[in-house]
Order: structure tokens, then C-alpha cells, then sequence
């Protein structure tokens, strides 16, 4: 008999698939298109070694001193003023900065997540949000989806009564895993059925920035800013291993996430966030956002060159017009998770698409990245791909009756 005894929530607890992975990619040899990396070569080297010079030597004891709770004061009125340009009417006072989105997906499910209670999110949806929730013991309901997105008739029928559903969560702006963006219709229908269902949203926009043809329309939050918890980040437009991100809220909501944050972590480090301050400031986003949205869309376009030349005929999946993914089904037959050691074997890697579903995983779908790899990797990884498969449908022909 074990001497420690896990909480039943601990069982809620399993390994990130994609992190798995991702130790099988660093075997030498290994083409990786499975991780949600931002390219590191698109990481400010330079202005960020000016800018921890610049701290370390304006406000060391404060840059290296415990922080408030709720964030670097200069910061938090960065984000309210940025998204204020976005349409959202928020006050710095409603800006709590996180250790990464990811804490903000932990702290909006500790706060309004009770065991058996309703919670909405789509088919598929985010992974991590799936990990970040787990803990607290919801029940799921998944939204049912056409091309366009969530549908709204699914929100308008998510039971309000007690235990009634905590919220909807989205993922407007080249969704992970999905790549797909919410157009403006669907966008304000969504919210229409929301408010008319009482359901809360909670919208995490993490890729919004880098759209490749045309910006996408205003968030969930700049519609129903008492009705929406919007989660954002500085992890793909500046680099992940600040772990920076914010959660902005309704006011009602502030002060029992702000409670969770303290019980989690105290602060996010206070240096990370005067560091991104120092270097965002005077509008540096501005000028390099757009050398991430120009890199990612040429190995978009060489990913989707690459696919309809080598993938075998069956294959399904739709161009994003931002982000860092493309979403493919396969072929009938075809069980990503089950090709997968066959392509790490020839020397790619993917993501199998089963785990990104609360219920009802598909199989035949799995997650390529384009923005780590050259166009030419790319192509070369896409062939592997389109040979392992076509190797694998071969062989079905052959056992066919």
C-alpha cells in the first residue's frame, strides 16, 4: 500500500501529448512538425539584451525585488491601451499579467470551475485548455462546428439552469489546432447566442497577431466585454521563454482571480515583465510583428504547396490564413496515432489529432506546424509524410477482400 495518497483530481492529470513528442524530435535526424513552437529565429535578440541592460541598470533592486501580484503597473496600462486600439473597452485595473496564458486558463477554471459543473468548447479545441481544466473535474460539452466555426445554434442550447454551463470556450484567431478564423458574422452570432443562453465566454487569442492576408475581425470581449474573459499573450510575437501572458476580465471577476494568482505563484517574475516592457514601449511590435507574419506566410504557402503535391488522394485540409498550423484528416483507414511511429521512424513527426477532442476524437486527423522548419524542410518533411501514407494505403489495398 502506497504511504501517499493522490488527490482524485490527481487522475485528471496526464502528460501532454505534444510534449512527448517533442522528445522524440530531438533525436538527430528528426523533421518536427508537431510542436506549437514560435520560430527562434524570429526571437529580438538584440532588443532584448539592451533592454535587461537598460532595467539592470535604471531599477535593479526593484527588477530583481518581489512584484505586485497583479502585475508591473506600466505593463498592465500597455495591454489596456493596446487592446483599447482592438475595440475592447477595458481599464488597466481589469489586466491581471500571467505566467503565460496557460496560468490564465489554470486560473479561470480554478475560479469558476466546480467539480460536475458544464463547460463548453469546441470540436476540436485546445489541448493545453483541456489540460488546464481537467484538474477541476468539469464536464464537457463539445460545440458542434461547420467550417465557418462553432455553431451558434449549439451556444443558444447550453443548458443555463443550475448547474448551468461556466462558459464557452473559444478560440476566434487561428485556432489551435484547426488553423480556422471566425468571420465577423459568425463572430456576432455567437455572442447574440451567448447572451441569449447566459453562457459566459472565454476567449483565448493567442495567434491573433499573425494573420497573413487580412487582420481578423474584433474579439468576442470588444462585444460583450461583461459577458467574455479574454486571454492573450507575448509568447508568439516576442518569445515563450518570458512566459508572459494576461488575463483581462470583468471587473466582478478581478479580485478572486487575482486571489488564485497569488496562491499559485505570488507574482509572474518581475523582471521578465519590466524586460518585455522596456523592449514594447516605444511601438516595437509594430515593426516586428510584421517580419514574424511575412516569414510564417512563406512557409505557409511552401506547407501548402507541399501538400498538394505529395499527399495521397482522400486527404483533407483547408489553407489558415494565419497562425502556425494546418489540420489535416486522412484518408479512411488512416489512424494517425498508429502511422506515427512509422513516420518518426522515416524521420518526421506530427501531432495525432485524437487528443485535441473532449469527446469523440477522430483518428484520421493530426496537427502539421510550418513555422519552425525551412520551406525546403518542409517540402521534404511533406513528402516523407505523403510516402508513409501511401505506403500505409498500399497495404490496405492489399488485404482488401
Amino acid at each position: 500500500m502506497s504511504l501517499w495518497h493522490q488527490a482524485r483530481r490527481s487522475a485528471r492529470l496526464n502528460p501532454s501529448i505534444i510534449r512527448e513528442i517533442l522528445k522524440v524530435t530531438e533525436q538527430p535526424g528528426i523533421l518536427s512538425m508537431a510542436g506549437g513552437l514560435p520560430s527562434a529565429d524570429t526571437f529580438p535578440v538584440e532588443a532584448v539584451r539592451a533592454a535587461c541592460d537598460k532595467v539592470l541598470t535604471d531599477a535593479p533592486r526593484e527588477a530583481l525585488q518581489y512584484a505586485a501580484s497583479e502585475g508591473f503597473g506600466p505593463l498592465r496600462d500597455w495591454v489596456a491601451q493596446r487592446l483599447g486600439a482592438m475595440g475592447l473597452r477595458v481599464g488597466p485595473d481589469q489586466v491581471l499579467i500571467t505566467t503565460g496564458s496557460q496560468q490564465g486558463l489554470d486560473l479561470v477554471g480554478k475560479v469558476m470551475v466546480d467539480a460536475g459543473a458544464p463547460v463548453a468548447v469546441e470540436t476540436p479545441t485546445y489541448l493545453g485548455a483541456l489540460q488546464a481544466f481537467n484538474p477541476y473535474e468539469p464536464i464537457y460539452t463539445s460545440l458542434a462546428s461547420d467550417g465557418d466555426g462553432p455553431l451558434p445554434d449549439a451556444i443558444e442550447a447550453l443548458p443555463h439552469d443550475a448547474p448551468g454551463t461556466r462558459f464557452a470556450y473559444l478560440l476566434p484567431n487561428f485556432q489551435n489546432p484547426t488553423g480556422r478564423v471566425l468571420g465577423e458574422a459568425r463572430r456576432a452570432a455567437l455572442v447574440r447566442a451567448a447572451q441569449a443562453a447566459r453562457v459566459p465566454l472565454v476567449e483565448d487569442n493567442p495567434y491573433g497577431d499573425l494573420w497573413f492576408d487580412e487582420e481578423p475581425p474584433a474579439p468576442l470581449a470588444a462585444r460583450w466585454p461583461e459577458g467574455t474573459v479574454y486571454l492573450g499573450s507575448f509568447s508568439k510575437v516576442l518569445s515563450p521563454g518570458f512566459r508572459l501572458g494576461y488575463v483581462v476580465a470583468p471587473h466582478e471577476l478581478c479580485p478572486k482571480l487575482l486571489q488564485a494568482k497569488q496562491a499559485a505563484d505570488l507574482h509572474t517574475p518581475g523582471f521578465n515583465q519590466r524586460v518585455v516592457y522596456e523592449v514594447i514601449r516605444n511601438g516595437f511590435l509594430d515593426q516586428h510583428v510584421p517580419t514574424i507574419r511575412a516569414r510564417y506566410r512563406r512557409q505557409r504557402d511552401a506547407m501548402a504547396a507541399a501538400l498538394a503535391r505529395y499527399l495521397p488522394e482522400g486527404t483533407e485540409w483547408q489553407q489558415p490564413q494565419g497562425g502556425m498550423f494546418f489540420w489535416l484528416r486522412l484518408p479512411a483507414g488512416c489512424d494517425a496515432m498508429a502511422l506515427l511511429p512509422k513516420a518518426v521512424a522515416a524521420g518526421i513527426a506530427y501531432v495525432p489529432g485524437a487528443a485535441f477532442y473532449a469527446h469523440a476524437p477522430d483518428a484520421r486527423t493530426l496537427r502539421l506546424s510550418f513555422v519552425t522548419l525551412s520551406p525546403e524542410d518542409i517540402a521534404d518533411g511533406v513528402s516523407v509524410l505523403g510516402r508513409v501514407l501511401g505506403e500505409h494505403l498500399d497495404g490496405l489495398r492489399e488485404v482488401a477482400p
